[in-house]
């Protein structure tokens, strides 16, 4: 009777995280843009300047960088 050949184990990929890759963009040089957060929730207590500048997006702080990236990995 022959042995079986034994299959190399390959490496699981981790799926990407749609909820996160909708909500973010990688850029050119491969920093994070992402979204304000505090934008809508109690509006009416923030001023106009502090709403404006929040509709704008932003660049992903550097110390989640690592998680952002496995999240998008796929």
């Amino acid at each position: 009777m022959k042995a079986k050949a034994k299959k190399p184990k390959t490496k699981i990929k981790m799926k990407t995280k749609k909820t996160f890759a909708k909500r973010s963009k990688l850029t050119g040089t491969g920093k994070l843009k992402v979204q304000h957060n505090y934008v809508s929730h109690f509006a009416a207590n923030k001023s106009h300047k502090q709403k404006m500048h929040l509709r704008k997006s932003t660049t992903a702080h550097a110390s989640d960088m690592k998680r952002d990236r496995q999240l998008l990995q796929g």
